[in-house]
C-alpha cells in the first residue's frame, strides 16, 4: 500500500507581496533578532506569535557554549506564550533570521515538534510563515505539514 502526503504552501518572493498582517508578524520576527544571543553560530533568528486577542508574543535563540543547553527562537516564544497567553488562541507564528539566505532557513526538528503539538492543544491550524525581510518567505496553514507524523500525547497512553 503507499500513500501520498501533500504539502501545501505559498511562496512570496519579496516581503511587499505578503499580506500586511503578515508583514507586520514578520516584523516582529525580525526585530526579535536583535534580543538573540548568538556569539558562538552568529546566526540570530526571531520568532513573533500573533494571538487571537492581537498579542504578539516575541522569542529569540539563545545559545549557550555547551550547546545542548541553548534554545531556538520558535521554541522560546511558544514557551513564552504559554505563560503569558495560554487561554489565548495562537492564529500566526512567524520565523525569520536576521541575515538575508540564499535559501529561506526553516525550524529544526525539536521546533517543529514542539510547534504541532502546541498547535493540537491550540484546536485550530496555527499559520506558519517563514521568511526573510529581505528574501522569499513561506505560508503554510498549519504548523503540522512540516512534521506530519509527529509524537503527541496519546502515544503515551497507548497500551499494548
Amino acid at each position: 500500500m503507499k500513500w501520498n502526503i501533500e504539502l501545501r504552501y505559498e511562496v512570496f518572493d519579496h516581503f511587499d507581496q505578503l499580506d500586511s498582517n503578515d508583514q507586520i508578524i514578520l516584523q516582529h520576527a525580525a526585530n526579535a533578532c536583535h534580543l538573540a544571543y548568538a556569539p558562538y553560530s552568529k546566526f540570530k533568528v526571531g520568532a513573533a506569535i500573533l494571538t487571537e486577542n492581537q498579542r504578539i508574543i516575541i522569542g529569540s535563540n539563545q545559545e549557550n557554549a555547551s550547546y545542548p543547553c541553548g534554545i531556538c527562537a520558535e521554541r522560546t516564544a511558544l514557551h513564552q506564550y504559554h505563560i503569558v497567553a495560554s487561554k489565548e488562541k495562537i492564529l500566526t507564528l512567524a520565523v525569520t533570521t536576521e541575515r538575508t539566505l540564499k535559501e529561506t532557513a526553516f525550524p529544526c526538528g525539536f521546533c517543529r515538534q514542539v510547534m504541532t503539538e502546541t498547535e493540537r492543544n491550540n484546536g485550530t491550524p496555527i499559520r506558519l510563515i517563514v521568511g526573510q525581510i529581505h528574501g522569499k518567505s513561506y505560508v503554510f496553514e498549519s504548523c503540522s505539514q512540516l512534521l506530519p507524523f509527529s509524537f503527541h500525547p496519546d502515544l503515551l497512553l497507548a497500551t499494548n
